[in-house]
């Protein structure tokens, strides 16, 4: 008996051991879900060569000083944003990347390279524009902003943002080492008290993906004065641009 509840336990062990290496090997499958296409035909695309990949920018030209680049989430076809924003920023030339990998680009996602392609659009829309807006939503928040902690950010929007995805992992793999085993870790907060534009955090009152207190916590972060909060009721992680309400803000940036 002693001998099987042995066995039993190396089983165990490494069956765990096993579970954690595709952990391990198959992170970024688990992070990024590109889109199959492009829903939404924007009035211009352009791409960027960027270092291993081109990667593609949906846009709806301005000429002037405004101008807003837009990150998305882990899953979405930013070109479906792309009415609201037309309608929320008339003034704005608009700029909306489709990461490594996504539709229209080419390469592979990962944090460091995501984060490379929004600073290299930031530098390529502000030397047209004066006035560069930056809207992240989820995944793209964490992105936006680093490029805001680096970069003069006109107005900074941060919808459904958290303050780390590998708290955000470990709550939804609490029975694995996840903060050992991440190699994206998008760890937002850190970043936040070097934000100097004037910022918009947008919650979800019911975000069934990012706890409240992620946010706060995010929030908390900044220097005072520098952001604001605001929850938009009745929506969720992936509903809250839906609401009416998520409209109205957003036109806080113009």
């Amino acid at each position: 008996m002693q001998k099987t509840l042995g066995t039993l336990f190396l089983l165990g062990i490494a069956a765990y051991s096993a579970a954690c290496l595709a952990l391990f090997l198959l992170q970024r499958s688990l992070i990024y879900f590109p889109p199959a296409q492009a829903l939404v035909r924007a009035p211009q695309v352009s791409t960027m060569t960027v270092p291993g990949a081109v990667v593609t920018i949906s846009e709806r030209p301005r000429p002037g000083t405004k101008a807003l680049i837009y990150l998305g989430g882990n899953a979405e076809d930013v070109s479906m944003s792309l009415p609201q924003l037309d309608d929320a920023f008339p003034d704005h030339a608009l700029y909306l990347l489709h990461y490594r990998g996504y539709t229209g680009s080419t390469g592979k996602p990962s944090e460091q390279a995501l984060v490379a392609d929004a600073l290299r659009l930031f530098d390529r829309v502000a030397a047209a524009h004066a006035e560069v807006v930056l809207v992240g939503r989820s995944l793209g928040s964490s992105i936006a902003l680093q490029v805001a902690s680096r970069r003069p950010v006109h107005k900074l929007v941060l919808v459904t943002p958290f303050d780390s995805l590998a708290g955000l992992a470990a709550r939804q793999f609490p029975f694995f080492p996840v903060r050992w085993l991440l190699r994206d870790r998008y760890e937002a907060a850190p970043h936040a008290p070097r934000v100097r534009a004037p910022t918009l955090v947008l919650a979800a009152g019911q975000d069934e993906i990012v706890p409240a207190r992620s946010t706060a916590r995010l929030v908390a972060r900044f220097a005072p004065g520098v952001a604001r909060h605001e929850v938009i009721e009745g929506s969720g992680h992936n509903t809250i641009s839906d609401s009416a309400a998520y409209a109205a803000a957003l036109r806080w940036a113009r």
